[in-house]
């Protein structure tokens, strides 16, 4: 099984907004806005894609690669320690607790990789996980090394995430999708199954499938 980190694992979203808006302030209000509004849109995406496509289209401004590195660690520095220190989602420590061991767990998340796995060793968390792995990878890149490296049936392999992203890493990959959300009408298609937390994630794992 496959975990997105942010939204489904840990209450991290509105930390990274947060910093989003805060790295984009000074350009007024109006691209604070449309910044905040793609980030929304885009979830699971690496930060640095974001940026190019925030100084393109929002600013109209080239970004360099000084200028790009610089932000990273602006954002870096706004977010690592807020999201060491977010609430678990609902379900997820105790779903981490009862089946690590018995089932292959992994982390993939648009975060880059060394700060994903600082902030997972951090909260205690990497005895939990087979394998985590951040950006530049993508989504799909992603499972599907975890498939590999570990001689995994993909037809068994399961992502657990809150973004299109997410389901779309999980098609990429050939494994099965397994979406987050609280909002009244996900942004998933319908056949898609979808839980507001993990609370209830094992039993949607040992529930037969509808024929």
């Amino acid at each position: 099984m496959v975990f997105d980190f942010d939204g489904v694992l840990v209450e991290s979203v509105d930390v990274k907004t947060r910093a989003f808006a805060a790295l984009y302030s000074g350009y007024g209000s109006g691209v604070v806005a449309k910044v905040v509004a793609y980030h929304l849109e885009h979830g699971g995406i690496s930060r640095f894609v974001k940026f190019r496509h925030f100084h393109r289209e929002f600013l109209g401004q080239p970004l360099s690669a000084a200028e790009e590195a610089k932000l990273g660690a602006q954002f870096s520095e706004l977010v690592e320690d807020a999201v060491v220190g977010a609430r678990w989602i609902r379900g997820a420590r105790e779903f981490l607790e009862t089946w690590h061991g018995r089932l292959p767990l992994f982390v993939a998340s648009g975060t880059p990789d060394e700060e994903l796995k600082r902030i997972v060793g951090r909260r205690g968390m990497t005895r939990y996980f087979a394998g985590v792995r951040g950006s530049p990878a993508t989504k799909g890149e992603i499972i599907s090394g975890f498939v590999a490296g570990h001689g995994l049936d993909r037809t068994r392999v399961l992502m657990v995430g809150d973004a299109g992203t997410d389901l779309q890493g999980a098609l990429a990959a050939g494994v099965g999708f397994l979406g987050i959300s609280t909002a009244p009408a996900p942004a998933f298609p319908a056949a898609v199954p979808v839980l507001p937390d993990l609370a209830r994630l094992a039993d949607f794992l040992t529930t037969p499938a509808p024929q």
